[in-house]
């Protein structure tokens, strides 16, 4: 583990390295607590994905609070539901959805059938009861009333398509503030309800939380209509415009959005009613910028494809997912302002899959979900076919 302070310079919008102090913990007391899925096998290889209900295949996305532990087990297109804290590593999931049974995997579209069966599932959120799954290659949300205490039980409610056979991008027809195409990411934020609609660049809000069925969005962001979908509105990267929004948090006055493709974080304060330009930007040094950076210094400050943002009432978690580490703000930065800590990396110049040496506990491969609930911190570790869990002490 390494030890430093940093001490940032903030310059034209530009976080900036400076002194290197010993004996500083820059984890900020953040240390791995329990691992879900495959045991690390040493060495260089990846941990086994062999399905069952304690093992998985390229998980994405995660969700944890006090009562449940949610998985979207992305490549065995299921997913996998803990009833409350797991207390030892590798325990089994008490729920299985998307699959018969905790052994099975495949896509439903070719096999079993969507109307219990998913698509590379990305998003997982449980809000006031309800469990809500990004179906992203079915190109639909799926809701079920009450978070399921028994395996393969079909949703209640399907957003994005017309029934729960089709699956079809866009509905099979134009996009519209009705469709979907690849919805990989999902949050309430206040009493809104978000989706980060993937392939259509954009990002679409209801303002009343979870909708019904073929209730167009409220609010269309990123695009200059319902109708348009092309990456960055056309044009060059900006301050209204998206090339693969993958997530979405805040908080009442705020709405962050990861826009992998662009490396960059924007935010809305407040949150916006309509498409406007954002108010702020991290991860590039202005809205124009869009430079994937895995090298070089000023590394607390840049990202490459940040697949996951998570934002509790103080701390914003980032996971920097090409960099293979996950950044942690105590309070909510400025534009340009660079990370306080760094988890799963020596320092903030380093970016290395497993640190290039082994997968380990305190290690990460693509890092993709993330999901933060007081001082305790969950993270979908893709490239390792497992779930971490930190704790700050």
């Amino acid at each position: 583990m390494s030890r430093y302070t940093v001490r940032h310079n903030i310059s034209g919008g530009v976080g900036t390295r400076a002194d290197v102090i010993p004996d500083v913990d820059l984890t900020g007391g953040w240390s791995p607590a329990r691992w879900l899925g495959a045991p690390a096998p040493g060495g260089l290889a990846l941990p086994p994905a062999k399905p069952s209900l304690a093992w998985m295949y390229s998980p994405r996305g995660v969700f944890l609070d006090e009562q449940h532990v949610v998985v979207a087990d992305s490549g065995n297109h299921r997913v996998l539901i803990w009833h409350g804290m797991p207390d030892h590593d590798e325990q089994p999931a008490d729920v299985v959805l998307g699959q018969p049974d905790g052994e099975s995997e495949g896509r439903a579209a070719s096999g079993r059938g969507p109307e219990r069966g998913m698509n590379l599932p990305t998003g997982v959120l449980v809000h006031d009861g309800r469990l809500i799954v990004a179906d992203a290659w079915h190109h639909r949300i799926l809701v079920w009333n009450t978070v399921p205490q028994n395996s393969d039980v079909a949703p209640d409610l399907v957003l994005g398509q017309p029934n729960a056979s089709s699956v079809a991008e866009n509905r099979g027809g134009e996009c519209s503030a009705s469709t979907l195409y690849w919805p990989f990411g999902i949050s309430i934020v206040g009493s809104a309800f978000w989706v980060a609609d993937t392939g259509n660049r954009r990002v679409l809000g209801w303002r009343n939380g979870i909708p019904e069925p073929d209730q167009p969005a409220d609010v269309v962001l990123g695009q200059p209509d319902a109708a348009a979908r092309e990456e960055n509105r056309g044009g060059a990267v900006g301050p209204a415009t998206f090339r693969w929004p993958h997530d979405i948090t805040g908080r009442e006055d705020l709405l962050l959005v990861a826009d992998a493709g662009d490396h960059r974080l924007l935010g809305w304060s407040p949150a916006p009613d309509a498409d406007r330009e954002a108010d702020s930007v991290l991860g590039q040094p202005d809205f124009t910028s869009a430079l994937e950076w895995p090298y070089g210094p000023h590394t607390s400050d840049r990202f490459r494809f940040p697949y996951a943002a998570c934002l509790d009432d103080q701390r914003l978690a980032v996971a920097d997912t090409a960099n293979n580490r996950i950044l942690l703000w105590d309070s909510v930065p400025d534009d340009g302002c660079g990370a306080d800590h760094v988890l799963a990396q020596p320092d903030f110049s380093s970016n290395g899959e497993n640190r290039w040496t082994s997968v380990q506990h305190d290690t990460l491969c693509w890092p993709y979900g993330l999901s933060l609930c007081g001082d305790t911190l969950a993270v979908a570790d893709s490239g390792n076919n497992r779930v971490m869990i930190w704790r700050r002490e």
